[in-house]
Order: C-alpha cells, then structure tokens, then sequence
C-alpha cells in the first residue's frame, strides 16, 4: 500500500496511525481530523477539565517527541468515500486518494429537538463543547443535566463539586440500567442522592422554556425546573453519514467483522463508530469506551495489511470506568443475558463493593465501586474465561 488514509484523528485515529507504523507500514500515511485539534483525551472533559484542574495541554495524547510522519488534515470533515477509487471527499473539495481506509470517525451527541441557537444548552463530546460548559459552570446557579447516564452524572458530580444546584432528569425508572442492569443502575445513580443532587427518574422533558436563553426545563407531567444551564447528555449517535454510497454497510455504526473489516476491500473501521462482530455474543456491537480505541486498532490494522490473512483474535470483554463523587465505578464485560447479579464483597450501603454477574454461573460482567485491586483481579480472570 501506498497511502493509508486514517479519518479521525481522535483516539481511535491516532492508535491505528501508531498501529500502521508501529506494524512495519512505512508508506504515506494521512490523517483526516473534523476538528482543528490535535489527537487530545476525552474522558477528563466531564471531569478534571471540566472542574478547572486540568489544562489543556495536559490533554495531549502525543509526546513532543512523537513523530508519526505522517500528513494531519485538520479541520477537514470527511464528506464521501468512492468506493471505485477509495477516495475520501473532504467538505472543502479535496480529495485524498488511499490504498487502504481506516475509518475512525467517532461519534456526535444526540442533541434536543428545537434547541437550535438557545444559550445556556450544551452537549459535551468535544474539546469545544467542554470549554464551553466549563465557562457557563464557573458562573454557578441552577443546572439541570438531561439523562442520567456516565457522561451526565459526570458532569452533575463535577457541577456539584463547584458548587452548583443541581439536579438531573431521567426517563427511564432508573438510570443505567442498559449498561448496569436495574438493581445495580440504581445504587450507582443512588449517588446522587447521597449528595443532595436531585435525581428525578421516569418521567421525559417535554421542551426547554426561554426566548434567547434557557430558563426552565419543562416535564412531560407538567413540572417546571428552573434552569440557567442545561446538560443534553441522551447519548450519541455514529458518524457514518459521510458513508452512504460507499458500499460500506451500516447499521448503527460501521458493520465490521471481528477483526474491524468492513464490507469494502481495503476499509476497516475502529472506535466508536464501529460494530465489531463479537465472537462470544454473536452479535455485532458498538463500544464507545476509551480501552475499545486504544487497544482494537492494532487488530484493524494488521487486517488492513495482510488483507485479511491475519487471524483476528477473541477481543477482551469491553472495559470503562467512571468517577463521580469521589467514587471510583468500574466495568468490564457485558450484562446483557446475566441472570444473577451477587455482591462478594463489601456492601452496596457503603458504596464500596464488588458484584459479579453471571449467566449460568459462569461470570460475564464485573461491577466495582471503590475496588480497584479486587477488580483489577476479576477483569483478568474475566478475560480468561468467559465464552
């Protein structure tokens, strides 16, 4: 090969680029970025930066010294691949004709319907929209996070910890359950009420209330809650859109077999905007977690490669983590399908125990808050293990 083109230059981006160099690819290597920004790290966006503890330099994922040689074409969003050339069409006209695609393009938060041009609403997903958010906190007063999912009890806990009232709005009977299950969703998101941040479960926001700016999110029973900041945290969508006509297949994300590879010879996909086929569920999925974009890229991209001849591996059960109120929450594998849930050690009441998850017995997830060496222990052997 003698272009590979990377789009997205996020986490994802940059491992397969070190993956493409690192695997012996000495050829050009181009990286396509919709942001201005260097390769920078997400998951303190919700939290230290948001918080004003963390600058933006600490950001950085690249060392001074790191040298990649490759050609970064930021601030150029990616509009179209031509599937009879492999050439990626930039917003601004270019072309960026390549061998081999890696495509890492991420994902977009989920914004409110008619929420256009209000200030005072934010999402968080960006360096951009966190430097934002974080300049409307430091003013302090009432905010109101819609969804009771990572990213916004992350930001209400960092929004609490300033100083802020708070209070966060959730559809669903209890948060997490998607990820954590009911009975586990629920003394995770328990933290909130430890804090005197309002927890209101159950119940849709029917619309933001505000001419210019936001003051009030209003419920669908009616209930009015005074706002000076809104946090949309409802989740996120693929960036895949770019793709149509490509011939690249699509289904809430870019479909790739186990090893990243697409539809499309020469095009295999990796971060969030990916659906991995998952050997032991088989199904494909999506895993928008900060492990999933370090580690998946270099099985991609020896793929890419040997042209498929590479035998992909088992890939390890996903990971993540959380921190909120001074609570460390901890994650590996998948709920789905367990059929017990057992606390083994410490209690939920003092919001330091581990739980383990299984499906026939035989254990599939493992929950921690504030156990990090024994859950650091179970994730290994859940590696080991599990189907």
């Amino acid at each position: 090969m003698r272009t590979v083109a990377v789009v997205g230059a996020s986490l994802a981006g940059l491992s397969a680029a070190r993956a493409l160099r690192s695997q012996g690819y000495d050829g050009r290597l181009v990286v396509i970025g919709d942001e201005p920004h260097r390769p920078y790290d997400r998951p303190p966006l919700s939290k230290e930066f948001l918080a004003g503890t963390l600058g933006e330099a600490d950001l950085a994922l690249e060392s001074d010294d790191e040298d990649l040689r490759a050609e970064w074409l930021l601030g150029a969003r990616a509009a179209g691949l031509d599937r009879t050339d492999r050439a990626i069409r930039l917003s601004d006209g270019r072309r960026v004709r390549a061998d081999g695609v890696v495509v890492a393009t991420g994902a977009a938060a989920r914004t409110l319907p008619g929420t256009d041009g209000l200030a005072g609403v934010h999402v968080l997903r960006t360096l951009d929209d966190a430097r934002g958010l974080r300049d409307a906190l430091a003013l302090g007063g009432r905010l109101v996070v819609i969804g009771g999912g990572f990213i916004g009890a992350e930001v209400a806990s960092t929004a609490y910890g300033l100083g802020l009232d708070v209070t966060v709005v959730e559809a669903a009977p209890t948060p997490l359950t998607g990820p954590l299950g009911e009975a586990m969703g629920g003394i995770v998101s328990a933290l909130h009420t430890d804090h005197g941040v309002r927890l209101l479960c159950g119940v849709g926001v029917k619309g933001l209330g505000g001419e210019r700016r936001v003051e009030a999110v209003l419920l669908e029973d009616g209930r009015s809650i005074p706002a000076d900041v809104v946090v949309v945290g409802v989740g996120a969508r693929p960036n895949v859109e770019w793709l149509e006509g490509s011939g690249v297949a699509v289904d809430n994300g870019v479909t790739c077999g186990a090893d990243g590879r697409t539809s499309l010879a020469g095009v295999v996909a990796v971060g969030d905007c990916a659906a991995w086929y998952d050997p032991r569920a088989g199904v494909h999925r999506r895993v928008e977690h900060w492990t999933g974009a370090l580690e998946r890229p270099a099985a991609a991209v020896a793929a890419l490669l040997s042209s498929g001849a590479a035998a992909p591996g088992v890939p390890r059960p996903p990971y993540f983590w959380s921190d909120q109120y001074g609570v460390k929450i901890q994650f590996v594998g998948h709920t789905a399908g367990a059929d017990t849930v057992t606390v083994v050690e410490g209690t939920t009441d003092d919001r330091s125990f581990l739980a383990v998850y299984r499906r026939g017995g035989h254990p599939v997830a493992v929950l921690g808050m504030n156990q990090p060496r024994l859950f650091t222990r179970w994730r290994k052997q859940l590696a080991l293990t599990t189907p």
